[in-house]
């Protein structure tokens, strides 16, 4: 652990998001363990008031801010290798939320390197995934520090919370929803309230992203992904920075409908829960690459990257982004993604998201070979020999039980 100077005070580095639990942590920071707190703000697209933040922290005499605008290097970084990888945790969520947590920690490590901090903090509860995904990331990159979780350590509600904040003279912003959100460029998440009750429909006001199908547009629209070696370079011919890709599908694809998701998730910490998320980008991103692998990859190639995929979604979603093992699948994903690059075009209709096309100059498909014309370069007679072979072990297994049943049965 850092030491601090002669005569000086420790500081503590806090993941700021600008909330309840947050800001109550900075006093119970600065009460409870007297320390001086550096509050960090990292800019992923969240679209909030990132001035209102700093001036919000600033107000209680906090050592230092930092906001941090991480949006391009969250895209490059985390985003397209999600991407590459198909990242679906339980085929639904696209981890919209959980990509951003080691990205978060990252930048607590190097503000708490850059101030001398002695430890880093953060404002998550101990039933949630969070807790987990933010302290096994500083662990791993910076070991020494010292791991401090107030609203866990504290044990308090929100109503507690509140009450803390009142008598501390902490002015309270009006709490204008009951649900609890995250949001950044890849999606937005929404939990508590009416939606801890799984079997209850989530109300139409939850989400701000997507229109209704009913208030969606009547004609369907087209929207043609350009991808160079996994990634999304274009839209419609056109090629685009990241950011503007991302917001742009974001938008177009949430007017028709499309990206909200309702499922019941397995938490890290065994806990079921049930997690509203809208993610217009991702689901339709992501439909596109995984289309435009199917025609490039051989056939074991797609199948093996499928268990890739899968341990992938699971080692981001369950907080081990610094795991050795995510570097080795990287190293498969990306040898792999060098041969995906193409168009796909996908048509947008009332909550729908279908391919209609796919083509690459690299792709596997082969007309002379695919076709049912007559000129086909498939030599149709070598079937015969395949299908014997092929099913040899199937039907001489039978043979072998028809005759065990026969001789039973006698």
């Amino acid at each position: 652990m850092r030491k601090k100077e002669a005569g000086g005070v420790d500081k503590v580095v806090l993941a700021y998001s600008g909330g309840l639990d947050t800001t109550v942590s900075i006093r119970w920071l600065q009460d409870k363990y007297k320390m001086d707190v550096v509050t960090v703000t990292v800019d992923m697209g969240q679209q909030e008031d990132l001035a209102a933040i700093a001036k919000r922290a600033e107000s209680l005499q906090v050592a230092k801010h930092y906001g941090i605008d991480a949006k391009a290097e969250f895209l490059r970084e985390h985003v397209f290798p999600a991407i590459k990888a198909n990242a679906m945790y339980e085929r639904d969520y696209p981890l919209s939320s959980a990509l951003s947590r080691p990205l978060i920690a990252s930048k607590l490590v190097e503000v708490a390197a850059k101030e001398g901090a002695v430890a880093a903090a953060h404002g998550c509860t101990g039933k949630g995934n969070d807790q987990v995904r933010f302290e096994v990331a500083i662990r791993s990159l910076a070991p020494e520090l010292k791991i401090i979780a107030p609203v866990r350590e504290w044990g308090l509600d929100r109503a507690a919370e509140t009450e803390y904040a009142k008598k501390q003279g902490i002015p309270l912003k009006r709490r204008e929803s009951v649900y609890s959100t995250d949001q950044n460029l890849w999606g937005r998440s929404i939990e508590c309230g009416p939606l801890e009750h799984p079997e209850d429909e989530p109300p139409e006001d939850i989400w701000l992203w997507t229109r209704s199908l009913r208030e969606a547009p009547n004609e369907p629209e087209k929207l043609e992904v350009g991808f160079e070696r996994g990634v999304p370079v274009a839209l419609n011919g056109e090629r685009m920075e990241p950011e503007a890709l991302v917001r742009k599908v974001n938008a177009v694809a949430g007017a028709h409908g499309i990206g909200r998701i309702d499922h019941v998730e397995d938490r890290i910490v065994g806990v079921k829960s049930r997690e509203c998320y809208e993610c217009p980008a991702a689901l339709s991103l992501i439909r596109a690459h995984e289309d435009l692998e199917k025609l490039v990859l051989t056939p074991r190639e797609l199948s093996f990257k499928r268990a890739v995929d899968e341990e992938w979604a699971s080692l981001v979603y369950q907080g081990l982004w610094t795991d050795p093992l995510r570097s080795d699948l990287d190293a498969f994903i990306d040898h792999v993604e060098e041969r995906v690059t193409g168009t796909v075009r996908l048509r947008l209709f009332k909550g729908a998201c279908h391919v209609l096309s796919r083509a690459s100059p690299l792709s596997l498909y082969d007309f002379d070979l695919a076709t049912y014309e007559a000129k086909t370069t498939f030599n149709q007679a070598a079937s015969a020999g395949f299908i014997e072979l092929w099913g040899l072990p199937t039907v001489h297994a039978r043979k072998v039980l028809t005759r065990r049943r026969v001789k039973a049965e006698r």
